[in-house]
């Protein structure tokens, strides 16, 4: 009986052990200037096997997130129009963009055409969606990318692309 309940004892205290650790563990290091509304849960729903497809001349999501530019990605840096679907009353809302590379498991702006390599304003119709937005993009290395997009603040949708040179 005292084996027991040492044995017991033992693995309620490595079950603690553990539930700590990996409660305050995070899965990679967030960037020191990544927008606060960003969540660590936000990567967790990423679907690599969902990658962006063509549409009316854009890549991306069909009816949620397009974009011109995106066919052939390059590490040379690109100027992309975005386009989205189910925005309603656009005046001052911003999309942001937030790169997270496959392979590496880090986090990347890849916005360059403002001062917040992480945001863009938005702006009304354009091509059928309800808004749109130029930039200039950068990835940092090829692979696969994740492009978590907000929009106010709040996960609008993720694209998955392929970023070979």
């Amino acid at each position: 009986m005292k084996y027991v309940k040492l044995f017991m004892l033992l693995v309620l205290t490595g079950l603690i052990g553990v539930g700590c650790a990996e409660a305050g563990e995070k899965k990679f290091a967030f960037p020191d200037d990544l927008p606060e509304f960003v969540l660590e849960s936000d990567f967790d729903i990423i679907d690599w096997e969902r990658q962006a497809g063509e549409f009316d001349g854009m890549v991306g999501n069909q009816n949620m997130v397009g974009v011109i530019g995106a066919d052939m990605p390059s590490l040379n840096g690109q100027k992309w129009m975005w386009h989205l679907w189910g925005i309603d009353e656009v005046l001052g809302k911003e999309l942001t963009v937030v790169g997270y590379h496959k392979e590496t498991e880090t986090i990347h702006p890849i916005l360059t055409s403002s001062n917040d390599s992480w945001s863009v304003t938005l702006a009304g119709e354009n091509n059928g969606a309800d808004a749109h937005t130029p930039s200039s993009v950068k990835f940092t290395e090829p692979g696969e990318w994740a492009l978590l997009l907000y929009v106010n603040e709040e996960l609008f949708d993720i694209i998955v692309l392929n970023i070979n040179e």
